[in-house]
């Protein structure tokens, strides 16, 4: 048999295994929500011991202690599982369907952050993610019925390494110029942004090693690949610094996948024939999931603010 053939076979074995690959997919759910808090948790400790108060980034040296943090090293552990479980689910299902599947984090991370903080979901806290999770499901089902793989051009690649090069940068000098004035919500957004890119490139490699293809473009993929997400995973660190961990969640599981559909729809064609209402259907969708996590931004303002006058109120009495 001609090796072209056993190549398309392979590749039309794994793709026709996509309800494994979405159950692997909500596995690496779980094990993103539970590594979320404990990342969290030791990144809080690291900024209470040794921050500086001004949450502009992590030192180098806040970096060095929180490596060695037993938290914070759980938390990664179960991180790396996470990712390993998103790459496995690549490999079996199309981006567009189990990608965005990782918004079953924010629910778990929500639920688990407030028994660990022995406090309720508030009504504002739980609206809000009603409106990520309902701005992603119609998003990608909207997209699973539309959108249709392809093989993945030269041209195709090399347009979305300029674009991620073009982001990089861009964020980059924000960072260096303006990190004393972020919020948790740029480097949320940002990582977000980061991860979309990522997982775009790991079903491109996935791909092109499932159909025999493994050139200089590749490794080029691989190296971006590896810059965008430790790139991110610094923006997700200095994240947890000011921000709570389902807040962290939420921007990820809606930016990340959005970012990573988007790539598909318009740089690889996934919905060349699509009809054009579906335009409006996305662009709305999307609109409603980052609303969501805006509004748990503010949420999460709200009550950190409620919380410290009530610890003035009770210091003074």
């Amino acid at each position: 048999m001609p090796p072209e053939l056993n190549v398309i076979d392979t590749a039309q074995f794994f793709h026709g295994f996509t309800p494994l690959g979405i159950a692997i997919a909500l596995l690496g759910g779980f094990f993103l929500a539970l590594g979320a808090q404990f990342q969290h948790r030791g990144v809080v400790v690291v900024e209470e011991r040794h921050g500086s108060g001004h949450k502009a980034g992590l030192s180098i040296p806040q970096l060095w202690r929180l490596v060695r943090s037993p938290w914070w090293a759980l938390g990664t552990l179960l991180l790396g599982l996470a990712i390993l479980c998103q790459l496995t689910s690549l490999g079996f299902a199309p981006i567009i369907v189990v990608q965005p599947l990782g918004v079953v984090a924010l629910v778990v991370t929500s639920v688990v952050n407030a028994r660990a903080s022995r406090t309720k979901l508030t009504r504002d806290a739980i609206r809000a993610i009603s409106f990520c999770v309902a701005g992603i499901a119609v998003f990608v089902t909207v997209a699973a019925f539309v959108a249709q793989e392809h093989a993945i051009e030269e041209k195709q690649l090399i347009i979305i390494l300029i674009i991620m090069g073009v982001v990089v940068t861009l964020l980059g000098v924000a960072f260096g110029l303006l990190r004393k004035r972020f919020t948790a919500i740029f480097y949320i957004l940002s990582a977000g942004v980061l991860y979309g890119f990522v997982a775009t490139l790991a079903k491109v490699v996935i791909s092109r090693l499932l159909s025999g293809t493994f050139e200089w473009l590749t490794v080029g993929c691989v190296v971006a690949l590896l810059a965008a997400a430790a790139l991110g995973a610094y923006f997700v660190q200095t994240a947890y610094s000011v921000g709570s961990p389902d807040l962290v969640i939420a921007g990820l599981t809606v930016v990340d996948p959005l970012v990573a559909v988007s790539i598909g729809i318009i740089v690889l064609g996934e919905a060349a024939g699509a009809p054009l209402w579906t335009v409006f259907v996305w662009i709305a969708a999307a609109v409603i999931a980052v609303y969501g996590v805006f509004q748990l931004a503010k949420t999460r303002a709200a009550q950190v603010a409620a919380e410290l006058a009530e610890a003035a109120r009770l210091g003074r009495a």
